[in-house]
């Protein structure tokens, strides 16, 4: 089961921590999903899902105040004994000194956070759900083209890494060469990115290794991003029957979720960045509703009907 270390999250959302003493680096999350917990400081414990982080926001901080100081220390000690990973106060709210004292006692890492509940949440939920997504690492090549996440594929010393260096030379941003790692953020959404180690570098037979960032700029790399088609690079057999039309989409399958696909075949003297760039424009164009392929076809039918009519 995939895990984020506390001390991440803790450096990744700005958290204040109120107990230093506890080690943050022991502590692993393995749920994407937040619990406010009214019900359990209201003394209900059943159904309580205490491996998620739990956060008190301003309601929740304010019916704990207007409690006597006994009457606090029960309903806040029934909570944090369940062996919870920690708590986050929101809304610039802090706990105090019993609340404090719990926390040692029970070992519970107590954060304070200076967002709003509502935004803190909806931080914490989707920071967690891309750290903790399903993930695959596949052979290829993915660039940012015109704002879509094109994922180049195709054997090895075909051309990939070639016209993913030509595309940063034509303004585009290099996100991963050799090795794409994907996750599942959502069922309609694959993000990409590269793996720590070869972050910004591509590999050219016969030049080796090179820095796209240092050479080209910050502008050419992107940490992220999201995949919206794929290229499938192979090479050229003359026997075969390629698609010259367009109105049949192919789909490539990921962790469950399909990408558009296109079969492009290589041989010499064929520009395969034009023609990447070519393909971004038009799946971008497609999702926009204009469709190049199908409007051949209608104009081709309507012109086929003039003329029986004639």
């Amino acid at each position: 089961m995939k895990a984020v270390k506390l001390s991440k999250i803790i450096e990744t959302l700005n958290l204040k921590n109120m107990t230093p003493d506890i080690d943050v680096d022991e502590i692993e999350i393995t749920m994407p999903d937040i619990n406010r917990p009214a019900l359990q400081l209201a003394g209900y414990l059943e159904h309580f899902a205490t491996e998620r982080v739990q956060i008190i926001g301003y309601v929740e901080y304010t019916y704990l105040m207007r409690l006597s100081r006994e009457e606090k220390i029960k309903s806040y000690e029934g909570f944090i004994s369940k062996g919870i990973p920690c708590v986050v106060f929101t809304t610039k709210t802090e706990p105090d000194e019993d609340m404090l004292a719990l926390a040692e006692k029970y070992k519970v890492p107590t954060l304070v956070s200076e967002r709003t509940t509502s935004n803190f949440m909806a931080e914490i939920i989707r920071w967690m759900n891309v750290q903790l997504a399903p993930c695959i690492s596949i052979h290829g090549v993915l660039v940012d083209v015109y704002g879509e996440g094109i994922l180049i594929m195709g054997e090895s010393g075909i051309g990939k890494s070639e016209a993913a260096l030509e595309l940063v030379k034509r303004g585009h941003r290099l996100v991963s060469d050799d090795v794409v790692e994907i996750r599942k953020v959502s069922d309609e959404t694959l993000v990409g990115s590269a793996p720590d180690i070869t972050r910004h570098f591509i590999e050219l037979r016969g030049i080796g290794i090179i820095d796209v960032k240092t050479l080209f700029g910050v502008g050419s790399v992107k940490s992220t991003q999201s995949i919206d088609l794929v290229i499938q690079l192979e090479e050229w057999d003359r026997d075969k029957e390629y698609d010259r039309l367009g109105l049949e989409q192919k789909y490539t399958e990921f962790l469950g979720n399909r990408v558009a696909r296109h079969e492009i075949p290589v041989r010499p003297g064929r520009n395969l960045a034009l023609i990447v760039e070519a393909a971004a424009m038009n799946h971008r164009q497609k999702k926009m509703g204009y469709n190049a392929a199908q409007e051949l076809y209608n104009r081709v039918q309507a012109n086929m009907m003039k003329k029986k009519g004639e």
